[in-house]
């Protein structure tokens, strides 16, 4: 541990704020990955500002993540902090006009509550998305044909020099399952969304009916980053991996999703090494049957080593 970065960390955060050493497994969906430096849980935009200018001056690398949900962390862990946003950082604002703006660490399920209890519409499709609002941005999430490019105004970002600006729906460059933000310095701090009024109860039923047909479909009970590929063009995935014979295809303890291909799961205390194999065997089995090259969806933070 660097002393002079730890005690400079201490002097922008409380205690409680500070994880050293901290197991990455304990925030992925996956439950899986070794070590991170640090961990903070800011709270404030200006306690971000100034955890990423210290980490600019001791060249400190740093990772800015929510819940965890779409994120393979090597076994290695990650050398350098992790910056969650979370519970910590997960305010919500609703309007008379139907404005709602929300910070980036709330879970899509808490928004999409609070967006139906005040009977608005246009949300309901990311009631069952298990991430946060700044992944699902950056992302531009979707689901059963809503997706966030569909309701986003703008989004306030910080990048790695701390300098903070508004970027409204154009400037993010929204596609399928893609935004400027990936690949980028960016980090989303808030959203502000609009929405229309609706039948509150109309609102509900539609909500309980999308994460009834997530239970039939997908395979929640078990460990999984979501959707593990993108979509080819004019392919599903899932399909595709399915038709490969590849169902219930297991290396250590990562497997497919007997329940949904498209679903790859930590079926046995999987390893980052099981899993990123089976991403490789996936992906070589069906481009050799199909031709189509599978993209992975989820991210991966860390060393890899075969």
């Amino acid at each position: 541990m660097d002393k002079l970065f730890a005690d400079e960390l201490n002097n922008i955060l409380k205690n409680d704020q500070i994880k050293y050493k901290e197991p990455m497994s304990r925030h992925t969906s996956l439950h899986i990955g070794g070590e991170a430096d640090y961990m903070v849980l800011p709270s404030s935009v200006e306690q971000i500002r100034q955890v990423i200018l210290l980490c600019k001056k001791h060249s400190m690398p740093y990772y800015v993540m929510g819940n965890g949900s779409n994120l393979l962390v090597s076994d290695l862990g990650y050398r350098g902090l992790i910056l969650k946003l979370g519970e910590n950082f997960s305010e919500i604002t609703i309007e008379e006009d139907g404005i709602v703006k929300a910070q980036a660490g709330v879970l899509l399920s808490k928004l999409s509550h609070a967006i139906a209890e005040n009977s608005l519409t246009g949300f309901e499709f990311a009631a069952g998305i298990p991430g946060t609002l700044g992944g699902a941005v950056t992302m531009n999430a979707g689901a059963y044909g809503g997706e966030m490019k569909q309701c986003l105004i703008s989004a306030t970002v910080i990048d790695s020099q701390g300098e903070i600006r508004v970027l409204d729906n154009e400037d993010l460059k929204l596609g399928y399952r893609s935004s400027i933000l990936q690949n980028s310095d960016l980090c989303v701090l808030d959203a502000t969304m609009k929405f229309s009024k609706g039948d509150k109860q109309e609102i509900k039923d539609k909500i309980r009916e999308l994460n009834y047909l997530r239970q039939l479909k997908q395979p929640l009970d078990q460990y999984s980053a979501g959707s593990t590929f993108k979509r080819p063009e004019g392919y599903f995935a899932g399909k595709l991996i399915c038709d490969a014979g590849l169902k219930g295809f297991q290396i250590g303890g990562a497997a497919v999703s007997e329940k949904h291909c498209g679903f790859l799961i930590n079926k046995d205390n999987a390893t980052a090494r099981d899993f990123m194999a089976l991403i490789k065997e996936v992906i070589r089995v069906v481009e050799e049957k199909f031709g189509v090259r599978l993209e992975p969806e989820v991210k991966f933070l860390g060393e890899f080593i075969d």
